[in-house]
């Protein structure tokens, strides 16, 4: 506590940030480390972990554009994993704002079910985990309203007809988003060669957290990619605020993503990372196969607190640094025992500079990805969520799954913010499962009788209305 306080003074006496975080001398590939050099001066360490049966081939790789699969050239057994399986579905969705912020989804495509999501011997999972299912939302075309106004009923003859009620105008949207497409879902094995995994972590994390993940799916065969964001791990820390804004990171990963893409891609966030993983499956939808979401919160558009205590000086921070570790261990585990003090320190978790971490908190705007941005994503999704996280509530991942088309939503009681660290074996079961899974779309015929009889019978339409603020 002391030396902290000592060096933070030393900060503010002569201006200079201390703790910097700076990469390994070496950019030789190293245990599966690689430093790659995504701007001139820029350079990310990256673990990359290629299973002995695919050699690394430049010409296999995909270049990340929408002509990615003219450019590339497959083999034989590329072709045959993800060409000639999976199961078509058909991505459509309406969505349309109102002036008065209201937000209308109306899904009109097929339904996914989540039966899928299942142990490998068959049985259902623990009953540590909790599922939420989604309910098929759909309304009526014609009217936003579902409480449209009966007709006026005429007066009896001889009376006077009273004056007409005032004509109500007929809101307009705002915009409206129209989905329709079609998508393939496949089961994403091991010793499939046109699979990668990327692992994508949050503020003042680093690849190291994503341990347990890398050696399991290394394990069964899986490519597996994870970089350290700019001024995290290993990876270089420029001493300028405007590196870490979203804008910067998301190209940094841009890039990683076009380096190491192949043909079906998953992509797996937590927390800030969550955020990455969503601009990338907008951006590159053709690519991204699924997309696993751990902890990322609700579907609402980042911009950062004006009092928050990370708008402190660095100096001050650094200061505090001690005390700041300490909330971060408290917050981010559901335990604060010696176990979870050397996982924080084996995943080299929260060990960044002050100015790094001051200039991260400070660099998260975006405007774009509010919920029409993530409901205009097709792809399958897995919310994995920590029942006693203390940074994401627990109703922000319900209304991310409420917003997305193919969600499936799991609660792990025992685990907290850092949940792939406190319950790896949970968190590996899970995601393989998902990786696995394939919809089943025989259901899709008899799903669609038994919807029918049973709005003939109730005729009703359930409406999904979700109010949120917006600038008007």
């Amino acid at each position: 506590m002391l030396t902290s306080i000592t060096e933070g003074i030393l900060c503010c006496l002569t201006g200079k940030a201390a703790s910097l975080v700076l990469p390994l001398e070496s950019s030789e590939p190293s245990d599966g480390f690689e430093f790659v050099e995504v701007k001139p001066g820029r350079v990310l360490r990256v673990r990359h972990i290629v299973p002995e049966r695919q050699p690394i081939e430049t010409e296999k790789q995909v270049a990340g554009t929408e002509k990615a699969d003219d450019d590339c050239e497959d083999s034989p057994e590329d072709s045959r994993n993800d060409s000639d399986s999976g199961s078509s579905v058909h991505c459509k969705r309406k969505i349309t704002v109102y002036r008065n912020g209201q937000l209308v989804i109306e899904n009109l495509g097929d339904v996914l079910h989540s039966e899928i999501l299942q142990c490998q011997d068959g049985d259902l999972e623990p009953c540590s985990t909790v599922e939420v299912e989604l309910a098929d939302y759909k309304e009526i075309a014609s009217s936003p309203d579902p409480n449209p106004v009966p007709p006026p009923v005429p007066p009896p003859p001889g009376e006077h007809k009273p004056a007409p009620p005032p004509r109500r105008r007929r809101r307009k949207p705002k915009r409206t988003v129209v989905i329709d497409s079609k998508r393939v879902i496949s089961s994403c094995k091991g010793t499939h060669s046109d699979v990668a995994l990327f692992f994508v972590h949050g503020v003042g994390g680093s690849l190291d957290i994503w341990s347990s993940q890398l050696d399991f799916f290394s394990r069964l065969g899986y490519e597996v990619i994870a970089p350290d964001l700019a001024g995290h791990g290993a990876s270089t820390a420029p001493q300028i605020a405007a590196a870490y804004t979203f804008y910067a990171l998301a190209e940094d990963l841009r890039a990683i993503f076009k380096r190491y893409a192949r043909k079906r891609n998953i992509l797996i966030g937590h927390s800030y990372g969550v955020s990455f993983c969503t601009f990338l499956a907008h951006e590159y939808p053709d690519l991204v196969h699924k997309v696993v979401m751990i902890n990322g919160g609700g579907p609402t558009a980042l911009e950062p607190s004006l009092c928050s205590i990370f708008q402190l000086p660095s100096c001050v921070l650094h200061c505090l640094s001690p005390c700041l570790a300490w909330s971060f261990l408290k917050a981010g585990f559901a335990r604060q025992g010696a176990k979870e003090k050397q996982l924080l320190k084996q995943g080299n978790a929260f060990n960044v500079s002050p100015f790094v971490l001051r200039a991260m908190m400070s660099g998260q705007y975006w405007p774009e990805g509010d919920e029409v941005y993530h409901a205009e994503l097709t792809v399958p999704i897995l919310l994995v969520h920590g029942m006693c996280d203390k940074f994401v509530p627990m109703d922000e991942d319900q209304r991310m799954a409420e917003i997305l088309l193919f969600a499936f939503l799991k609660v792990i009681e025992e685990g907290s913010h850092m949940v792939m660290m406190e319950c790896p074996d949970t968190v590996n079961t899970l995601l393989h499962e998902f990786f696995l899974w394939e919809p089943d779309m025989s259901r899709k015929d008899s799903s669609k009788t038994d919807t029918e009889k049973t709005v003939a019978v109730s005729d009703t339409l359930h409406t999904l209305k979700i109010n949120k603020v917006m600038d008007k």
